[in-house]
């Protein structure tokens, strides 16, 4: 009995978590940033048919050109890496007289201002011409979502790109287009974008509210919900 008395009194062995938790002298942990996915480097069969797309971009075929641009197009969203010698080419294919060729390269030239900021800089004319071209809504839009895309890169891109997006958001209100150009600026707005276009791009929000409510998009909704360390509403 007396046996079985000292093993009930035998002091229970402390909880090793909370004798960890009481000594532990262990920084909190800061919160981790999701890191930034690696662009996998290009095949050589890919930057074989970019060489190739590109060349075709200059033939004398309406057809030819306009099918080698949406290749490159869609090119440009896998393997942008395999466009690094070929903006220029890019640019120059802009001044196509055929509308297709040139929002197809608009939309390629788009996803790789993330990559060759700077060469893309250079297509500025040639999506200013774009942007408030008289026949073609798809080509005002591709230059518009390729003035957003540029614009959201960098602090300094966006003080390039505002004015322009900023003149076309009040031509084309209303027009067919108008709700993607607002998808465009609210990626825009999530992008690295300097102080000065974050309070033009609030004021012009602002101007935007007073239209009457059965005009508001889901779009512009979200434009006017946006947190204030993007864009003070």
């Amino acid at each position: 009995m007396a046996e079985k008395k000292e093993t009930a009194q035998k002091p229970k062995k402390a909880s090793t978590k909370a004798t960890a938790k009481a000594g532990s002298t262990k920084a909190p942990k800061e919160e981790k940033q999701p890191a930034k996915k690696a662009t996998k480097k290009p095949t050589m069969a890919q930057m074989k048919k970019v060489n190739a797309l590109v060349i075709a971009l200059s033939d004398a075929s309406r057809r030819a050109r306009q099918d080698a641009s949406h290749e490159l197009a869609e090119l440009a969203h896998i393997a942008p890496l395999a466009f690094e010698e070929h903006i220029d080419s890019l640019i120059d294919a802009l001044y196509r007289p055929e509308a297709q060729t040139r929002w197809e390269v608009l939309d390629a030239l788009a996803h790789l201002s993330e990559h060759f900021g700077d060469q893309v800089f250079k297509a500025f004319d040639a999506a200013e011409a774009s942007l408030f071209d008289d026949d073609s809504a798809t080509v005002r839009l591709a230059a518009f979502l390729f003035l957003c895309q540029y614009g959201a890169t960098s602090a300094k891109h966006s003080d390039e790109a505002w004015p322009l997006l900023d003149e076309a958001v009040q031509c084309y209100h209303g027009d067919a287009e108008y709700h993607d150009m607002l998808q465009g600026l609210l990626a825009l707005a999530h992008g690295t974008i300097s102080k000065d276009v974050k309070k033009a791009l609030s004021q012009r929000m602002n101007l935007m509210r007073k239209m009457p409510l059965d005009t508001l998009s889901s779009i512009r909704k979200r434009l006017f919900q946006l947190p204030s360390n993007l864009i003070c509403l």
